[in-house]
């Protein structure tokens, strides 16, 4: 059975995966990408949206800001963002 996401975090997904795509250049993007996929997190787990949790530590395990550095991984992670655009 597919997991009924709330409106409110589907919006918010969608919000994450356009962030991404300006936060590997910017540091500052990047923390506010990494704040908001953290607070998005508990609200799935809340929900009870534990696949969808998952799909979101996963990112989170991997998306480690540091500042004057480019992210290594921000291709890899753009790719799963892209997931999220979109859903429904």
């Amino acid at each position: 059975m597919a997991e009924i996401i709330p409106q409110d975090i589907l919006r918010d997904l969608e919000k994450a995966a356009f962030l991404h795509q300006r936060a590997t250049s910017d540091y500052k993007k990047c923390l506010e990408f990494n704040k908001l996929m953290s607070d998005l997190l508990g609200r799935l787990e809340d929900s009870g949206c534990d696949r969808m949790a998952d799909k979101v530590m996963t990112i989170l395990l991997e998306c480690n800001p540091k500042e004057g550095t480019s992210c290594d991984k921000a291709t890899h992670i753009g790719k799963k963002m892209k997931k999220f655009e979109g859903i429904k």
